[in-house]
Formats: structure tokens, sequence, C-alpha cells
């Protein structure tokens, strides 16, 4: 399996953290690459891109100020599969990330991946009242997993709000 490459660069308008790439993202080498996740389509519907990009286009992101990345670099069919070692370490590696390139949002795909994270237990969607890494927001988001029970309608609101977030900072 190999790892997926991360898009980053300093001031990014919102830098988009999931759990880790799937097999599919690892075999293909692109972010939200299994045809069953939503990511691109919510991305559209919410406002965030100005089209539905595909996942061979993930790069693209960073022409319109957004970054990708993962709490975790080993490709696995569930996030499950994760070790607390994988999330210890990933969560280090991902605050220095944060912390070099300064986006002013960084959107968490999934509350699981915040809670690795920031070791918090309750979490709300949406912008979260107090960051990890001061000077940056930390907005929480619904996994876009087709696996996930909430309705995409639902997950494309809560999207919205970072649509709006962003526009503010």
């Amino acid at each position: 399996m190999n790892p997926i490459p991360d898009y980053l660069q300093k001031n990014l308008a919102v830098l988009f953290v999931g759990f880790n790439p799937s097999i599919r993202s690892s075999e293909t080498g692109h972010h939200f690459a299994n045809p069953n996740n939503r990511f691109w389509k919510i991305l559209y519907e919410s406002g965030l891109t100005p089209r539905k990009l595909q996942p061979e286009e993930d790069y693209k992101l960073l022409e319109i100020g957004y970054g990708m990345t993962n709490i975790a670099a080993r490709p696995t069919k569930a996030a499950d599969e994760l070790t607390k070692e994988e999330y210890h370490l990933g969560r280090e590696l991902l605050k220095k990330k944060i912390k070099k390139f300064a986006p002013k949002i960084v959107c968490f795909v999934g509350k699981g991946v915040y809670q690795e994270y920031s070791r918090k237990k309750e979490i709300p969607w949406g912008l979260q009242g107090e960051s990890v890494i001061p000077g940056t927001l930390d907005f929480v988001a619904p996994s876009s997993s087709g696996l996930v029970r909430i309705k995409l309608d639902e997950i494309i609101e809560i999207y919205k709000q970072l649509a709006v977030l962003k526009e503010k900072h």
C-alpha cells in the first residue's frame, strides 16, 4: 500500500484533515478516491468549490487555497484498523504541519479525527470554541464516507457553515 501526498502550502484558507487514506486512494494516489465517498460532491454542493472535482484533481485544491492531509498515513479499509501509536504519531505530526503552514481554518473530516487530534470527548459540529493551535480555527464536519448515517443534506449544511466561515476569514 502506498501513502498519498499531502497538499500543503503556507496560509491556506482551509486545510482538510481526514482519518487516513482508503485502499482505493492508495491504489490511485488521490484523496477521497473511493466511489462511495461523497467528499467531492459535498465540497461542490456546499459552495466550497466552483464545480465537482474528481479525485484525480485533488491537487487543484491548492489553486483555490485548500490543502489536504490525514492524521494517519497508512491506508486501511476502515479507520478503526489504525493503532493508538499511529494516532499518537499522527497527532504530533499534524500539529507540526499546522504550526508550519498556518492555515486559517483546519476542517476535520469526521468527529473521530478531531477526537484523536484534540483528545476532547464532547465535540459539536462546526467551529470549535477553542483551537488546539492558537491562530488557527478548528472546524469539525461529518465524515464524507458513504458509511456515515447522517443525511447528505444535513452534511452539506454543516459544510456550508465552513464556506461562510472561510469568507469571513
